[in-house]
């Protein structure tokens, strides 16, 4: 008895695609329902990259420029290099200014540092972070800006979840959209629902030109430990990743403890 196999036309058609066609298929899709879902552009916005020259940043703005070569909804958007001058992260500025360049994104490089001994109480991860944003910020409202979009993907998002019910007692993470009233600032993250894992396959293929990073605080972060776990959690689950986006739009509070 012979069987024959008939593929519907929607497996002929990806079978007709070459890897990078479905790996970007498949990064399009997440980084569109993302934007879309959560609402993070609206006609008119000036959004405000922070380059840091790695793949998530490399990816976040080829993905924001190519969008807002669609007609709606009708945005700009911007590009800066913040270099913290005390640490040891070799930016290539010409490298980033020609990726700039050929997605026609103004470019800017913003110099500044921080003292991890002013404040013994936060890490210096956290201090030169803070004082990233702050350089945002700063640079953001000199090009009139609304928006900064930062180079945050699933992965991330769901490992400061873990990081902040463990060292912080809190059910909380970093927003796709978040509203600073106090800045006139709206943060946005369109790649929150984007897959670590399909970003790195995509610098390869684009051959992102990875800059030279000698953080001296890096690998005793918690957030280099939180990440190991996190892929310890996929080893056990494959699906972890979307049980752990789940429970935080299903929080049932009568089955947690009374608020004290």
């Amino acid at each position: 008895m012979v069987f024959h196999v008939i593929l519907c036309p929607f497996y002929r058609n990806m079978a007709q695609f070459t890897e990078e066609e479905q790996l970007m298929r498949r990064i399009t899709k997440h980084f569109r329902k993302g934007v879309v879902n959560y609402r993070l552009i609206d006609d008119g916005d000036v959004i405000l990259v922070g380059l840091s020259g790695g793949k998530d940043s490399l990816a976040l703005l080829e993905l924001l420029a190519a969008r807002a070569r669609i007609h709606r909804p009708h945005f700009q958007v911007r590009a800066v290099h913040v270099c913290m001058t005390n640490i040891p992260y070799q930016s290539d500025v010409e490298y980033l200014r020609s990726f700039c360049e050929a997605l026609d994104v103004p470019f800017q490089v913003y110099e500044t540092s921080f003292d991890p001994t002013t404040d013994t109480r936060k890490s210096p991860c956290f201090l030169c972070s803070w004082n990233r944003r702050k350089a945002l910020f700063t640079v953001a409202k000199e090009w009139g800006c609304n928006k900064i979009a930062l180079g945050h993907h699933m992965d991330d998002i769901l490992q400061t979840l873990l990081m902040n019910i463990t060292f912080q007692g809190a059910f909380s993470t970093m927003p796709p959209k978040l509203v600073m009233r106090k800045f006139d600032m709206t943060i946005i993250r369109p790649m929150c629902l984007v897959h670590e894992c399909d970003l790195e396959k995509l610098s390869l293929l684009h051959g992102y030109q990875k800059q030279v990073k000698n953080c001296p605080y890096e690998e005793d972060s918690n957030r280099a430990q939180m990440k190991r776990i996190f892929d310890e959690l996929e080893q056990l689950n494959p699906e972890a990743r979307y049980s752990l986006w789940g429970s935080m739009t299903n929080v049932q509070e009568e089955l947690l403890p009374e608020k004290i």
